[in-house]
């Protein structure tokens, strides 16, 4: 009777933590392409007149069910660095009121990202699902990353004499206090933490991902590209987000250039960023990555058909090599093991 009052207890306690937790909205439980209409001011504006906190109106476009469209107001604002100084279209964030989200598949997300294309070039929808695969192949590998959705969507830029629309591949992005609030925990501001200070596992689940795609456009010290969350249960934990992976060697964008101070001598070359941790810590990480290996795969081709072949072959081959240094203990230990950063 006391082990059934034991087991009773447990289980209600689990139901009811279950409960209290934070899902994904409904956004993002779907991940069929969503197909979207946003009309805004002109670019120029938008990376011109926006900052952190100045936002301008909007109206987003729902493709509905029955084939129509359902309109609703919203603000858009540019964000990031390199590429709002130096692209065509500039990532976007989008600010929707609750009372105008409800009843829509927009309702609980309040601010969203919407990664844009650099340039409006041939190859402009290939370099966003490129970026867009890496979000994917790592939520195979990490349960602290950011949940994304695909959209098809039609972009209409107005100005006082006339309209200029574009047809884009581009996804979304779930808010970073979403994510957090989803591991019961909150995003910091102004750390200036230092990377041995995050939770090991997760850290190194983090580096070893930035190896894999080539990617060393990051600080989790600096909070460039990545955000840390702090969990306090069951104690104080620092987990590393990462996101932007453009200017990685996977996506190979035609405006990357190599950091040849870091030996790259193509965007392509990758070098470990990950600071030195315990090996059985590293070995155990690298075993989790090996498991994972045909998942991460079937995520890769489950694009194949976005691809030309010789493009898709090629970006197979190269998670295939990251995946060849992981096996072999000689270049495991080279590259990652004693390659890491002592300072």
């Amino acid at each position: 009777m006391k082990n059934l009052i034991c087991f009773c207890l447990l289980y209600l306690v689990v139901v009811t933590a279950q409960a209290q937790s934070p899902k994904v909205t409904v956004l993002f439980q779907d991940q069929q392409t969503l197909e979207l209409k946003l009309t805004s001011s002109t670019i120029k504006d938008i990376k011109k007149k926006t900052n952190d906190s100045t936002y301008l109106p909007a109206y987003l476009g729902i493709r509905s069910a029955s084939g129509g469209w359902d309109s609703m107001a919203i603000e858009v604002r540019a964000r990031g660095i390199f590429r709002r100084k130096n692209c065509y279209f500039a990532p976007i964030r989008l600010r929707v009121k609750k009372e105008t989200a409800k009843g829509t598949v927009f309702e609980g997300n309040k601010g969203l990202k919407l990664v844009m294309p650099c340039e409006n070039s041939g190859d402009k929808d290939q370099l966003v699902m490129k970026e867009y695969m890496c979000y994917k192949m790592y939520e195979k590998i990490s349960p602290y990353h950011f949940k994304t959705r695909l959209v098809k969507l039609t972009y209409i830029e107005k100005d006082e004499k006339k309209s200029k629309t574009y047809n884009l591949v581009t996804f979304l992005i779930e808010d970073d206090d979403d994510v957090a609030k989803r591991f019961n925990a909150k995003i910091q501001e102004n750390l200036n933490l230092h990377p041995l200070r995050l939770l090991d596992t997760a850290s190194i689940k983090h580096d070893l991902f930035q190896y894999m795609i080539s990617n060393i456009d990051w600080s989790t010290t600096y909070l460039h590209n990545a955000k840390i969350m702090l969990q306090t249960q069951p104690t104080n934990r620092y987990i590393p987000l990462c996101y932007d992976f453009d200017m990685s060697g996977f996506v190979n964008p035609p405006y990357g250039v190599p950091n040849e101070e870091l030996g790259q001598q193509d965007m392509r070359d990758r070098v470990y960023r990950g600071f030195c941790r315990p090996e059985p810590v590293v070995q155990s990480v690298r075993q989790h990555y090996l498991k994972l290996e045909p998942d991460v795969m079937a995520t890769l081709a489950s694009y194949e058909k976005d691809f030309p072949p010789r493009e898709y072959t090629t970006l197979r081959k190269y998670i295939e090599d990251f995946f060849a240094i992981m096996k072999n203990d000689g270049d495991f230990k080279k590259k990652i093991v004693d390659g890491c950063r002592k300072k």
